[in-house]
């Protein structure tokens, strides 16, 4: 078992990642809480999901952005090197080509957007549609 040292919450990983202390609230909260550097890019990929799905509910769940309607549709989180973006195991299967075309990392349910590449912004308004109108969530 592994304690963290600023918070005293034990894990059975070691350093295993965590929020210490509360978990946002809000995900105006949750992006503010994240380095400088990367909010920008959160932000945006916030604003794309949001367009897409504007009668979709936005909030915190499982300590990630998430957009609900009657069930979780997408949600997202900042990673050390990445922004995680959580579809769900079927859009990810769904969408694997074009994911693969553009050198992403993706695995079950989950897609590694880096911060060192541009936005896919319209691929990620796509998915999130994808997700509502078919029903398969995150």
């Amino acid at each position: 078992m592994w304690k963290c040292p600023k918070c005293g919450r034990t894990f059975q990983n070691e350093n295993q990642s965590h929020y210490c202390g509360k978990a946002p609230e809000t995900i105006d909260d949750y992006i503010l809480m994240q380095d400088e550097g990367i909010r920008d890019q959160l932000s945006r990929v916030r604003e794309a999901i949001r367009r897409e799905l504007p009668d979709a509910a936005e909030k915190i769940s499982w300590s990630m952005p998430t957009w609900r309607g009657d069930q979780n549709i997408i949600h997202f989180a900042a990673q050390k090197k990445h922004i995680g973006l959580y579809p769900g195991t079927e859009a990810v299967a769904f969408f694997s080509e074009k994911l693969a075309s553009r050198g992403y990392r993706y695995s079950k349910g989950s897609i590694q957007i880096p911060y060192s590449e541009d936005l896919p912004l319209e691929l990620i308004s796509e998915i999130a549609a994808w997700c509502r109108d078919t029903g398969n969530h995150a």
